[in-house]
């Protein structure tokens, strides 16, 4: 076999094998998006096989899953102590390799126990891990930043961020993940000067710090804009882009505040799009090759374009996700077309919960466990498969798709449902 064959089957291996990864909470790329197919979309035909179903008590975070783990954050009393405990499960069989406690958790009496009349409570940790190199990435409701080894769960580093950095936690306490670019983890939530953070993410040294934003719940994410790679904060003042090399500020765009912002920006070529329950709104702005930005629409209140923590994803000009403010259960799957903030259809009946998308189907899930595939298309609302009553308890997390089996949690549950 000559060089050139062997080159080009190592870069196929490689790709399949990146295809079956979704490492941080907006997957690989930070859009939601992943290059895999689902293979079984015709599920009364062929309904999807439940793997496993594991307990998941308490709280929204989300699954990740790399090198053959599904890690995902629940509470759990240690020593009678409430605690913020990461957990690591076989991703194919569900058994529990291990549990690392993070944090305490304080119970902050916010809004986590809320939802349908018949579906209510379940608050706790709200952060999802990241991974890289065998290591697992954790952002506390306590603003502590730990890294653990993937083998056993062993804490490797970790960064009292209000402690060295100055900083200051928020309402309802932190709810954004760690964000994994390149040899750094980035998070938010330090503060005056150093409200942005850079650690080298095998030692946990600080690289860079920037920044006089004060945090919100919104997870950082990391994409190109006019060949610039940049990560996105979304802060209380408004949208801030920095370079992620040394954390130099890119450009801001001032966007309004109330109680909380929880869902991360939505970016596709020059256009970003962002927005904030508590009746403010949403917008979609341009990003000029010189860095100024420019409002191309704004929609105020919670009707029709808003989302409360839910974060949309885009293809092909249209963001697909759960849009409304506090419609436990029935709010509403929408398509807005980008340019213009217009609904281009919706479906009610998901509430608060996620979605993600694998070539043009997305994948859905509704607060009350309800799962369907869903076609990524402005023309209407194509159902093409749905599962209800996957699992019991409260779905406010994201659904996720890697090697051909989709992840979902609640907060009583988690299961894996393979779609292959």
């Amino acid at each position: 076999m000559n060089t050139r064959v062997i080159t080009i089957l190592a870069a196929i291996l490689a790709t399949s094998a990146n295809a079956e990864q979704w490492p941080q909470y907006h997957g690989a790329n930070s859009n939601r998006t992943t290059g895999e197919k689902i293979t079984n979309q015709d599920w009364k035909s062929t309904a999807p096989k439940q793997l496993w179903k594991a307990n998941t008590p308490t709280g929204f975070s989300s699954f990740i899953v790399a090198d053959g783990n599904a890690y995902t954050v629940i509470q759990e009393e240690i020593d009678g102590i409430p605690s913020e405990v990461c957990i690591a499960f076989d991703a194919e069989e569900g058994t529990t390799k291990w549990k690392a406690n993070l944090d305490m958790w304080r119970i902050d009496n916010g809004g986590g126990n809320a939802g349908a009349p018949n579906n209510k409570g379940g608050d706790g940790p709200r952060s999802t891990p990241s991974y890289s190199d065998g290591h697992v990435y954790c952002y506390t409701s306590d603003i502590r930043l730990v890294c653990i080894s993937a083998t056993d769960g062993s804490e490797v580093w970790a960064v009292e961020v209000g402690k060295e950095h100055g900083g200051k936690n928020i309402r309802w306490e932190n709810a954004s993940a760690p964000l994994i670019e390149d040899k750094l983890v980035i998070v938010q939530g330090g503060g005056p000067g150093q409200s942005f953070l850079a650690f080298d993410k095998k030692n946990g040294s600080i690289q860079w710090k920037s920044g006089n934003y004060t945090m919100t719940h919104a997870t950082p994410v990391a994409t190109t804009i006019n060949n610039q790679r940049q990560v996105l904060f979304f802060c209380q003042k408004g949208m801030v882009s920095v370079n992620p090399k040394d954390g130099s500020q890119l450009w801001f765009h001032k966007f309004p505040y109330k109680v909380s912002t929880a869902a991360s920006a939505v970016a596709e070529g020059n256009t970003v799009y962002f927005a904030a329950g508590y009746g403010v709104g949403s917008t979609a702005i341009s990003i000029a090759r010189d860095n100024s930005t420019t409002q191309l629409w704004f929609s105020e209140g919670n009707k029709p374009v808003t989302n409360h923590w839910s974060t949309p994803l885009v293809k092909d000009g249209h963001l697909y996700g759960m849009f409304g403010f506090k419609e436990y259960a029935k709010g509403p799957l929408k398509c807005i077309e980008l340019a213009t903030g217009k609904v281009k259809w919706e479906k009610h009946g998901y509430g608060p919960g996620g979605v993600c998308l694998a070539g043009d189907t997305l994948v859905c899930l509704g607060d009350a466990g309800q799962v369907t595939l869903v076609k990524a298309t402005p023309e209407s609302y194509q159902e093409l498969s749905r599962m209800d009553n996957t699992i019991t308890g409260k779905c406010w997390s994201a659904p996720i798709l890697s090697g051909g089996r989709i992840y979902i949690r609640s907060t009583e549950q988690a299961a894996c449902l393979d779609v292959r």
